[in-house]
């Protein structure tokens, strides 16, 4: 295989790679499983051989997100050699085999030259095939119990945040004033669920009715890195007082919130400010409705 083409594919993939990053995605820290199916190795079907290297990134990212609910991959050729067939209209992933060859100009040699070549190739996923045997077909496992930490519920219900369980995201809606997050079973971690909770509520507090939190022009094109700022660290801050110890820190946002402390010195100041008056209001929400005048004494 030529030079270039293996140049192509190496630079294809990690543009893909770039382009996730870029977008704020960082799969393999996401505490939740966005996918239907549980954490493993991705696998082929017909051979149970596990895949290796970068194609556990590339299958791993179109599980997730495509939402299978199996690791279980085979090709074209394979599924009929099985009897199913792949759905049409389906589309595949590109997986790559790496190995290497000695040229005919080498044979005879005491010390052959070998070239290095990449060979890329396209699997499915069980989900997208039909008429497969029983066994590849992997059942919708069951969501355990939930990992409750009452004082934690406790402290949500007083709140009175419109928290809403189900989907595959989290996030705060301004517009409908409620907080979706994935269901806690669905976490790789049941414990982080509630550090993903009380990031949102982070949010929640942000609203015109409450802290009415904004950024104003000092932090122009930054003030979305600045809000998520004081969110996680909201979050940081409750949890701590709680007691709760996440296992994971979100890496999604880390160049924008670079980016924002290297344009301005005082940034992590006022957001630091801003996050122990919404963690404030949090903790007193049952009790009392702190006004804007209170947010401005404490910053």
């Amino acid at each position: 295989m030529a030079r270039t083409e293996r140049t192509d594919i190496h630079q294809s993939v990690t543009d893909r790679i770039i382009r996730e990053l870029e977008a704020g995605t960082v799969p393999w820290v996401c505490p939740w499983n966005r996918a239907k199916c549980g954490i493993a190795l991705p696998r082929n079907a017909a051979t149970d051989r596990a895949y290796s290297g970068i194609n556990i990134l590339m299958l791993w990212g179109s599980v997730e997100m495509q939402g299978f609910s199996t690791q279980k991959w085979l090709t074209f050729r394979q599924a009929h050699a099985q009897g199913g067939n792949v759905r049409k209209g389906e589309k595949g992933t590109t997986v790559f085999y790496a190995d290497r060859f000695t040229p005919k100009s080498e044979a005879g040699s005491d010390e052959p030259r070998q070239i290095p070549f990449l060979k890329r190739f396209t699997v499915f996923n069980v989900d997208q095939c039909e008429n497969l045997p029983e066994s590849m077909v992997a059942p919708t496992a069951p969501l355990p119990e939930r990992e409750i930490v009452p004082h934690a519920e406790a402290l949500m219900r007083e709140t009175r945040a419109d928290i809403r369980i189900g989907g595959d995201k989290a996030f705060y809606a301004p517009d409908g004033d409620f907080i979706r997050v994935p269901p806690q079973q669905s976490y790789f971690n049941q414990i982080d669920w509630y550090r993903t909770v009380f990031h949102e509520i982070g949010h929640w507090t942000g609203s015109e009715s409450r802290l009415s939190r904004t950024f104003g022009k000092r932090f122009g094109d930054h003030a979305y890195a600045a809000e998520e700022l004081v969110a996680e660290m909201t979050s940081a801050f409750v949890c701590a007082e709680l007691q709760i110890e996440p296992t994971v820190r979100h890496a999604d946002y880390i160049g924008n919130w670079l980016a924002l402390l290297k344009a301005d010195k005082r940034a992590i100041f006022a957001a630091a400010s801003a996050a122990s008056a919404a963690a404030q209001y949090i903790f007193s929400s049952s009790t009392r409705q702190p006004s804007v005048e209170d947010v401005a004494s404490a910053a």
